[in-house]
Parts: structure tokens; C-alpha cells; sequence
């Protein structure tokens, strides 16, 4: 079978050649880009989304469709549309109500990285917040210990930089930007992340003698909330066999850092 799936959106022409990182006859993995949805933005209508593209891809009998062959996938979870790396779909209506328990019971240990601006409270540590849709901004969420749901990250630092850290991200419940409104709580917001108070990483802030061409234009480091779904790991929702789904770094974090342990070390 083919070791990417390719998807268009003819409104939009943009192209997307999307990796497979794990497969069998009941799930699918795949090294979800950033900055694709994972399902409908209720904000934009028009804004093309993974799912959607999947299943229109399967209803056209696009070749990696027919190869396979499929006729339903699902998300038992989401990654948020800046979020690159492992989404875990399935293939057939019983793996997806087995997938959807195990995230309900929290049993799939999920890895994130992430750049944070500022000094973290500790090299380990976890953040026990409530968290709640906020009643005011559509799409965003708040810290609300009364009428929130429970929801617990723990965190590692795996490099401090001047201003900034690389975390390890182990979210302990599944609510939505969890990591993003755990990271502000703590005092270090993501990078890139403005819904959220972080700032785009610039390499002119970093290397002291930058210079552009005449008549060029910097572009940041990282432009997106810099989170990376780095690994999964679950009992499989039909064998129960353990199973370990792990994404490579993107170009822009891997970037990002090599100039941050560079000129900022």
C-alpha cells in the first residue's frame, strides 16, 4: 500500500501528500500537517479539514481509497489545526467505538513537544486546571476551576534556552487545548500561539548581527503554535495488543530549535 496519502482541495488549490505512519486492517495513522484542521472550523466554513478532504477522497475512489480498500474512516480525537503529527483513525465502525472508550477512559498515553516562552516553574512538573469553553471568545478555552472539567498535563523539560524551553507534554485527560491553556496557566504560553499569548519565534531577536537582503522580508522561525503530537502509544481497540505510533519532528521545529541551541543557549 502506498506510504502517503494524497489529498487536494480544488476550492482552495492547495495539495497535501499526508504519511502513513502505521496501518492494518482496522486503523490508520497518519503525520497530520499543520495548519489542516482535523474536522470542520465552525468559524470558516470554507477552510478545507482533513476529515472532510478523507472522505470526499474515498467517495471520488481516489487510488490510495481503492487500494485499500476503504469505505469508512473516523476520529475518535482531534489534533488542533496548528498541531502537526500522529492522528490515529479507524477504519471500520467497531474499531472506532473501541477507540473512542479508550480515549474516554484516558488509556492511550499520548507525547507532545513543544517550544514555550519563558522560564518553566521546575525541569518536572504538572498542571491540575479545570478547563471550560469561555463564555465570551468563541473557540477558545479558560482555566475555570467551578464549572470546568478536570484536566491534568505533565510536563518536561527537556531544554531550557535563554527565553524559551522545549517541553515534554503528557496530557493525563483529552480536553480541547489542553496543552496550549495548561502551558499560559503555568506562566509560559506556547510559541507562535496568539490565541493564547505566545509570541512568533524570530531569528533576528536570536542571532545578534541578522541581516536581511535589500528587499526582503523576515518570516519567523515558527509562525504556528509549536506543538508536535510526537508519539502514541495504546492497547490496540480490537487485539489488545500494545501498539506505539511515533511522528518525526517538522522542518520548522526542527529549525526553530537548531537556531535556538545555537544563538540562544
Amino acid at each position: 500500500m502506498s506510504a502517503a496519502i494524497k489529498l487536494s482541495s480544488p476550492a482552495t488549490r492547495e495539495f497535501w501528500e499526508i504519511p502513513v505512519l502505521f496501518e492494518d486492517e482496522h486503523l490508520l495513522a497518519l503525520d497530520k500537517p499543520a495548519g489542516l484542521p482535523t474536522a470542520p472550523d465552525p468559524t470558516d466554513e470554507q477552510r478545507p479539514c482533513l476529515m472532510r478532504l478523507l472522505h470526499d477522497a474515498i467517495a471520488a475512489a481516489k487510488p490510495w481509497a481503492q487500494e485499500r480498500p476503504l469505505t469508512y474512516l473516523n476520529n475518535a480525537y482531534r489534533l488542533d489545526a496548528d498541531t502537526s503529527g500522529v492522528l490515529l483513525l479507524a477504519k471500520n465502525q467497531p474499531a472506532f467505538i473501541a477507540l473512542a472508550n479508550l480515549f474516554g477512559s484516558n488509556q492511550p498515553v499520548t507525547q507532545y513537544i513543544a517550544l514555550a516562552w519563558g522560564i518553566p516553574p521546575g525541569e518536572v512538573f504538572e498542571v491540575d486546571a479545570a478547563l471550560a469553553l469561555h463564555p465570551l471568545k468563541i473557540g477558545e478555552m479558560r482555566v475555570d476551576p467551578k464549572d470546568g472539567k478536570k484536566s491534568k498535563t505533565a510536563f518536561q523539560v527537556l531544554e531550557q534556552f535563554s527565553d524559551w524551553a522545549l517541553v515534554r507534554c503528557s496530557p493525563l485527560t483529552d480536553r480541547p487545548h489542553q496543552i496550549r491553556v495548561h502551558l499560559k496557566h503555568a506562566g509560559f504560553p506556547l510559541v507562535g500561539d496568539e490565541l493564547y499569548g505566545g509570541k512568533k519565534l524570530w531569528l533576528s531577536r536570536l542571532k545578534k548581527d541578522f541581516h536581511l537582503k535589500p528587499g526582503r522580508e523576515e518570516r519567523p522561525l515558527m509562525s504556528r503554535g509549536a506543538l508536535h503530537a510526537e508519539e502514541l502509544s495504546l492497547p490496540h481497540p480490537i487485539t489488545s495488543e500494545p501498539v506505539t505510533i511515533k511522528s518525526d519532528w517538522p522542518k520548522d521545529l526542527k529549525v526553530a530549535v537548531k537556531y535556538l541551541r545555537q544563538y540562544a543557549g
